[in-house]
């Protein structure tokens, strides 16, 4: 038989991963130091309304000014990456705005897209996904949520455990309360997203939770799967991933058990400062080909120390090369430059991450090895 539980334990945070439907980066390839310095976070996007096979309407958050985007779409799962190109929008004074692309003839009938704005000059994007049917704007939730009274941050989660082809069980962490959660299950690489309806809990008083889904048979034999808690009332979501094999009690598999692709959720429990919410970033702020990168942190947990790592693109840093280890001191906003490693040296571009062994937090983003602004 199958087992469901439920009990309480501690928490443990995964960074980034992921805030709203759209989770985006940022890089600078010879782009305007002015326009970046006067711009912090990124670009977002919520899906406000779709007509069936004929068009979405999105809204931007936190649009850069005076750029310019590609709009592209694509099937589910591709993020829209060298999807059909359908617009090219100038952003204007930036911020929120709303538009409206049409579906292209190729995607029509799908049940699912992909859609993606990225600048070819300052790098920034984001993506999103809709249902190609009338209802989107119900079952779509947004990008941008509205907390409930008391609660700031994200909900994430961890594998505890797995029964290979039977279940899996997670541990929760800052759940917003009184709100209701559909867990679904789909092929590594999905994120959950599409997948198998497992189950649908009710988080109560929120925090930290533990629980056991049973693993669809449709899953059954797969080497890896992708597992997602989302609300379609808030918009609130979490996903991780974890490796269909007996563990037992054991937390989410380690990074050198797959050399070739570590598992990029799998960080030590946190310990969270008093005082502190949401997550570190990291901005590229200028590149010295081959020689160095300077960053631009923001929201820096206090006291605490993080192992910079670079590596090729697409590791987001996961197992890369050791390039320095930085004491964040009052935490906040600080400034690093940190030198691009031989082994990087003419690579096109470089994936740096800064993640702490403590705490857990980290951050990641990319960069064109081409110089660019004032290291």
């Amino acid at each position: 038989m199958k087992r469901f539980q439920k009990a309480l334990v501690v928490l443990v945070i995964s960074a980034l991963v992921f805030l709203g439907l759209g989770f985006s980066t940022q890089n600078v390839q010879a782009f305007s130091m002015e326009k970046l310095m006067s711009y912090w976070g990124y670009p977002t996007f919520s899906i406000a309304s779709v007509v069936v096979d004929k068009s979405v309407t999105i809204q931007t958050h936190n649009l850069p000014a005076n750029d310019t985007f590609d709009v592209t779409m694509g099937p589910m799962g591709t993020k829209g990456v060298n999807g059909v190109k359908v617009d090219v929008v100038d952003s204007g004074s930036g911020g929120t705005k709303t538009y409206t692309f049409d579906i292209p003839s190729s995607l029509a009938g799908s049940y699912q897209i992909s859609i993606r704005m990225q600048s070819p000059s300052s790098g920034y994007y984001a993506y999103n996904w809709f249902y190609n049917d009338t209802t989107a704007s119900v079952t779509q939730p947004p990008s941008a949520t509205t907390p409930p009274p008391g609660y700031s941050g994200y909900p994430v989660f961890k594998v505890l455990s797995v029964v290979a082809d039977d279940n899996v069980t997670i541990q929760t962490s800052n759940l917003p309360p009184n709100d209701t959660f559909k867990v679904t299950m789909g092929p590594m690489g999905t994120k959950g997203i599409g997948g198998t309806l497992v189950d649908e809990v009710d988080s109560g008083s929120g925090g930290t939770k533990t629980y056991t889904f049973d693993i669809p048979s449709a899953l059954d034999g797969s080497y890896k799967i992708s597992i997602r808690m989302e609300s379609p009332t808030s918009g609130y979501y979490a996903y991780n991933w974890f490796y269909n094999n007996t563990t037992g009690s054991a937390t989410q598999p380690p990074a050198t058990s797959t050399p070739a692709t570590p598992a990029p959720t799998a960080t030590p429990a946190p310990t969270q400062p008093p005082g502190y919410t949401g997550y570190p970033t990291i901005s590229i702020l200028a590149v010295a080909r081959d020689t160095s990168v300077k960053v631009q942190a923001y929201n820096l947990p206090p006291n605490d120390n993080f192992v910079v790592t670079m590596g090729p693109m697409g590791t987001q840093g996961i197992g890369g090369i050791k390039v320095d280890t930085i004491d964040t001191g009052s935490g906040g906003s600080k400034q690093y430059t940190f030198s691009i490693p031989d082994a990087l040296k003419g690579s096109y571009k470089i994936s740096i991450r800064m993640q702490s062994p403590t705490s857990g937090y980290f951050a990641y983003n990319w960069f064109y090895n081409n110089n660019a602004g004032t290291p």
